[in-house]
């Protein structure tokens, strides 16, 4: 295993570690066969077969205005193919966006790699289900989401009890959920008061995932949703997370297709990928997870 250097992004790095225990030196023979950076979604098809996808974080890259100006963003566009995936792994500790959506899409390949290699015994897995779907609030709980999950928000507000958005970008929001809005600066007054915590995977991408987390109270319950969670769980359960919500590729040639055409999950799942929910089977993740929602 290499030996990774890294103070920041812990749940990248401790995941990144994991991938390489499991896979030994199989993992020095993968490399990227093939990748689309879509106007939604980034994905990747490996040269073992396998797909990862990953948001595309176009608001994040300033650069994309002109020509000579994206090159920066993007210096190795037309040399990707064939790059071993673990030279692909260090972009998950950079600033660069658009390579570390790649990178992040890998890793989720390489996940489910693993996943095939190595049957989860802890975990309980469950296909074409959507993580928020299966999130039961207590009358009471008071809600914090992290990120503009439409869906989400719309069952929330079907709820009629006060609930929290923190979003750095208010212009993702409609009009019926400003009065919710509070900008993402205010995380840290914000989360610890949360008793069901709702975090969009994106926060992997922004590197505020780790804090974000550290934030909630110990007996929140939470839930961390999107493509770019679907991930080993570990490093999310160690740090109080119950469910993982992500995405599984089940046809990587054909979502690479629709990506490459600025499609979206409306024409991607139950096609070429699947939602998939993970949770912890264990009795004591089962019963702490309990537990906090009956509060």
């Amino acid at each position: 295993m290499s030996s990774l250097n890294y103070t920041s992004r812990i749940i990248l790095r401790e995941t990144h570690e994991h991938i390489e225990a499991i896979l030994g030196e199989e993992i020095n023979e993968i490399t990227l066969e093939r990748v689309v950076i879509g106007l939604f979604f980034t994905g990747v098809k490996l040269s073992n077969g396998i797909g990862g996808i990953c948001f595309t974080p176009i608001k994040t890259i300033p650069e994309a205005v002109c020509c000579p100006s994206s090159a920066k963003a993007m210096p190795n566009s037309g040399r990707l193919i064939g790059t071993p995936v673990m030279e692909l792994l260090q972009g998950l500790y950079k600033s660069n966006s658009l390579r570390k959506a790649i990178s992040i899409a890998v890793l989720n390949a390489l996940s489910e790699t693993c996943w095939q290699k190595s049957p989860p015994q802890d975990y309980q897995v469950q296909s074409n289900i959507d993580a928020l779907d299966v999130v039961e609030i207590p009358a009471e709980a008071y809600v914090v989401v992290v990120g503009a999950l439409a869906p989400f928000l719309k069952k929330l507000k079907k709820r009629d009890k006060p609930f929290t958005i923190l979003e750095m970008d208010p212009s993702t929001l409609k009009a019926n959920e400003m009065p919710f809005y509070v900008h993402g600066s205010q995380a840290a007054e914000i989360i610890p008061q949360a008793d069901v915590l709702v975090i969009t995977g994106t926060t992997l991408i922004n590197d505020t995932l780790d804090d974000l987390l550290q934030l909630a109270k110990p007996e929140a319950y939470i839930v961390v949703v999107g493509p770019t969670a679907s991930l080993l769980p570990d490093a999310f359960f160690k740090r109080g997370v119950d469910i993982l919500g992500g995405i599984s590729v089940t046809n990587p040639d054909e979502l690479l297709d629709l990506l490459a055409e600025a499609g979206s999950g409306y024409h991607f799942f139950g096609k070429s990928a699947e939602r998939t929910v993970i949770r912890g089977t264990a009795p004591a993740l089962a019963e702490v997870g309990a537990s906090r929602l009956d509060k």
